[in-house]
């Protein structure tokens, strides 16, 4: 199987207690489930129903609290920014408009009609998004046109240990709706091949990313 992002050829192992097929990719680091795995949208909606994302409750803001102290350093003072996949709640659109910035929301499950295409933002923010999407690459190119030049896309999805068997142990791929695992160079080589720049990694699970200049 080629890689969904870079099409380089990938490496095949199996997750014993799964039984499920998974692919890496030593160019980009990128790791999938086998496509058999992929889940119709339907299906994700209803494990994504059971998610219980109270945007009264503390612990839900102050988890994108920690978003924002990461991000919001890095990107200057935009004046837009669209959450892409925001679920149900639009808490983060509505934390970052306490900050200033407008903002509008999307999901393609709970938000299908918000999104225009036609317009650009200075900021993108998607949290625990890519590690859904049937086609990543895509997504990314996607946000990347949405983007005014010099804007920035920020990303958070929990980065694999880039071990086989450390990732066999790992919690976040027992998810049956999360299908692609990345690492800060999976976002780095995908913005070598879109011309952007990545200006700063966690080292857990979030990236900023600035569109350049054609």
């Amino acid at each position: 199987m080629s890689c969904l992002i870079c099409n380089h050829d990938t490496k095949k192992f199996i997750d014993e207690k799964s039984a499920i097929a998974y692919y890496y990719c030593p160019h980009c680091q990128c790791i999938s489930k086998s496509q058999v795995h992929f889940k119709p949208i339907l299906e994700q909606k209803a494990r994504y129903d059971l998610h219980e994302n109270d945007p009264e409750d503390e612990g839900y803001r102050a988890y994108f609290r920690r978003f924002l102290d990461f991000v919001l350093p890095l990107v200057g003072t935009p004046k837009s920014a669209l959450d892409f996949g925001c679920g149900r709640s639009s808490l983060l659109a509505e934390m970052l408009k306490e900050e200033g910035i407008g903002s509008d929301y999307y999901d393609p499950v709970y938000h299908p009609d918000n999104l225009n295409d036609s317009k650009k933002y200075e900021l993108i923010v998607s949290t625990e998004v890519f590690e859904h999407l049937h086609d990543p690459k895509a997504v990314f190119a996607q946000l990347l046109e949405m983007l005014e030049v010099g804007g920035y896309l920020a990303l958070q999805t929990q980065f694999h240990p880039n071990d086989i068997e450390a990732f066999k142990r790992w919690y976040y791929h027992l998810d049956p709706t999360h299908i692609v695992f990345f690492t800060p160079h999976t976002f780095s080589v995908m913005c070598v091949m879109y011309g952007c720049t990545l200006i700063a990694d966690n080292g857990k699970n979030m990236v900023v990313i600035r569109k350049n200049e054609a």
